[in-house]
This record gives C-alpha cells, sequence and structure tokens, in this order.
C-alpha cells in the first residue's frame, strides 16, 4: 500500500529488490540476448558495444531521493519506489557513429513498447552551454504484438531502459561521470571542460564525415569497371590509360586488381598494407601503371607460379604475391625491394630461361 512514509517505503522497496535480485538479472540476461539478436540480424550500422546492468539497491534509492521524493511529499503524493525506477534494468548500446543512434532507436521502437524517451544529445544542442552528456535514453517493455519475442522471455514483466550512445559519447560520459561538484567548479575549469567537451563533439563529427568520404572513394571506384579496348590494355571508361592518371591507392586498387583475381577476397588493412608498400618503392605508381603492370605480365607470373608449385606442391601464391612478381618484372630497377632477394633471384633464373625457351620455339616456327 503507497504511503507518505519514506523508512517505511525504503524498507519495502528493500525487500521488494531483494527478494526479486535473482530475476532482475534474469531479465537483464533476457533483454541482452533480444536486443543483440535484433541488431545482428538488422542493418543499422556498426555497433561496437552492447552491455547490461541491474541497479544497485542503494542507486535506486537516492536516484528516487534526488529525482522524485521532495515533490511527492509536497503534493501529499502517495507513492511506491519501485514505481519510478525505470532504469532498474539497463541496456547500453554503443555505435561507432553519431547517426547510427537514430537507426538504433527506430529498430527499439519497432519491438519494444515504449513508456518515455529522454534525448539528451538534443538538449544539450539547445543550449549554449556545451557541458553535458550526450545520448538517447529509452524507458521500454515487452509489447506481446512485437515479433522479436521468442522463448527466452524475461521471469518476470519489467521495464528497462536502453542507453543509445555513439563511441565519442561513451568516452566522454565515462570521464564526465569523474568530475565531481560539476555545478559548483569555478568559471576556468567549467570553461576548460566545455572546451573538452566541444573537442568530443567535434572529433564525433569528423569521424562521420571521414566514413561519409571513405564510403563514396569506395562506391567511385566500385562504380569504375574496367573495359578492354582494342589494344588489349585495361582502361578505365572516359580515361585513357596514361602518364598522367591518378596515383594507385587502396581505394582505385581494388576495381583494379578485383578485375584480375575475380575470386580472391581482399581484405581493407591488407590492401591499405599493401598499397603503401607499393608506394614506399615508387611514390608516383600510376593506377593505369598497376593495370598496365598485370595485363602484361600477369600471364608469365602465373606460368612462374605453376612451376614453383609443380615443383614443390606445399607453395602457394596469393593475389598479393602473383601481384609483386608481376611490379618486380614490370620495372627491376623501381621495384628491386618488391620481392625477397631470394625470391628475385629464383624468378630471374627462370626467366631467362623461359625467354630462352620461347626464343627457340619461335626460331623453330620461323624455318
Amino acid at each position: 500500500m503507497a504511503s507518505l512514509d519514506f523508512e517505511q517505503e525504503k524498507a519495502i522497496f528493500n525487500k521488494y529488490y531483494e527478494s526479486n535480485h535473482k530475476q532482475f538479472i534474469a531479465a537483464k540476461d533476457a533483454y541482452l540476448g533480444m536486443i543483440r539478436t535484433l541488431i545482428r540480424q538488422s542493418d543499422v550500422g556498426e555497433v561496437t558495444k552492447i552491455e547490461g546492468r541491474v541497479k544497485d539497491k542503494e542507486e535506486c534509492i537516492k536516484k528516487f531521493q534526488r529525482k522524485y521524493q521532495s515533490k511527492l511529499e509536497a503534493d501529499e503524493q502517495p507513492y511506491e519506489i519501485k514505481d519510478f525506477i525505470s532504469d532498474l534494468v539497463g541496456i547500453r548500446v554503443v555505435c561507432l557513429y553519431e547517426d547510427e543512434v537514430p537507426a538504433v532507436s527506430a529498430l527499439l521502437q519497432r519491438h519494444y513498447r515504449i513508456l518515455n524517451v529522454t534525448d539528451k544529445t538534443s538538449a544539450v544542442e539547445s543550449t549554449e552551454d556545451s557541458f553535458g552528456y550526450k545520448g538517447l535514453h529509452m524507458d521500454l517493455a515487452l509489447d506481446p504484438q512485437a515479433p522479436c519475442l521468442t522463448k527466452n522471455l524475461p521471469p518476470m514483466e519489467i521495464s528497462f531502459e536502453v542507453q543509445i550512445r555513439s563511441l565519442i559519447q561513451d568516452a566522454w560520459s565515462r570521464l564526465d561521470h569523474k568530475i565531481k561538484y560539476k555545478k559548483s567548479i569555478p568559471v576556468d575549469l567549467k570553461r576548460r571542460i566545455n572546451v573538452l567537451s566541444a573537442l568530443f563533439e567535434l572529433a564525433d563529427r569528423e569521424f562521420k564525415e571521414i566514413r561519409n568520404a571513405t564510403s563514396d572513394l569506395m562506391q567511385q571506384a566500385t562504380d569504375t569497371q574496367i573495359s578492354e579496348p582494342a589494344d588489349g590494355v585495361p582502361e578505365l571508361p572516359g580515361q585513357a590509360v596514361s602518364p598522367g592518371s591518378k596515383t594507385v591507392n587502396a581505394f582505385n586498387f581494388l576495381p583494379i586488381a578485383g578485375h584480375f583475381f575475380r575470386d580472391f577476397s581482399f581484405e581493407d588493412q591488407k590492401v591499405d598494407d599493401f598499397v603503401q608498400d607499393i608506394l614506399e618503392q615508387d611514390s608516383t605508381f600510376q593506377k593505369a601503371d598497376l593495370h598496365r603492370c598485370l595485363n602484361e605480365n600477369l600471364k608469365v607470373v602465373r606460368q612462374y607460379s605453376d612451376h614453383v608449385i609443380a615443383e614443390n606442391p606445399n607453395r602457394t601464391f596469393s593475389a598479393y604475391s602473383l601481384i609483386r612478381y608481376c611490379l618486380y618484372l614490370y620495372d627491376q630497377e623501381k621495384f628491386e625491394r618488391i620481392l625477397s632477394r631470394r625470391n628475385s633471384e629464383r624468378f630471374s633464373q627462370w626467366l631467362k630461361a623461359h625467354r630462352s625457351a620461347q626464343a627457340v620455339t619461335s626460331a623453330e616456327g620461323t624455318s
């Protein structure tokens, strides 16, 4: 029975919390599993972390005292503490970028009953004072009609809070909570904190912009298809292969290499490292040079790899290895160090024998 006796209601809440604590943990685990499954099966961007917790009993009481007790007692409105703790079970979803937060929010709103939404990002951005935590808080409950319901339902019907943040917002929040007496600190310290907050906000925005710019470059490279002109040298539509073409980079490397190695999966990090290796040998190496290099030399290099594998079946040649040999063959002076000394010597010996055999075959064909 609700009352205005805080000590009585505190004792009732303590008993409620202790008798149901195991169920709170089970509910947290169930919600975690459901939300992880939803996000894994959706396309909401890159979520870096999903974690949960059951709020400490004393923290629940302190929150009630801080936010609700005075007003309720002033209005002479009886209460039960548990009715005012919407975040007893809490889930935190950390996205890589800030513009993925609304996507996660929309996903959860389609599968749960919305009790309350607090957009702390909008609240902070609507003021001149940048000193504050950013993120989206949602109080949710199970929706009996939601498609996300599974057999692994929580053992008791309890609402829960979801905090959705970007990675930068999460970092700021963790640091922000370490600052004590934020409302009472001197002006100079508050100004320094505001500057730091602005830097975090700028970092969040810049990471997003860099991601967008990178995606645009990747899309431009993907949209550029390699064609085969009459002379057999692959070139990009509307762009002749010439020394003035763009310097090779990780973005234009992929469609070129992918054209010659259709069954090979090029990993982003390895591509980046490999292109840097090329540019360390020749900083002016053009994507047109890469076209020509592979077009002119890959056939011979494949013959060499077949020869080596025939003698040593355990030996393998990845696409990167084949490209290295093509580069060496394309310009041995510039790409002298693209192969190890042992590999370059073996390859040179084979080339000499291969070319001699070709010369003999050619002479016999004309005699």
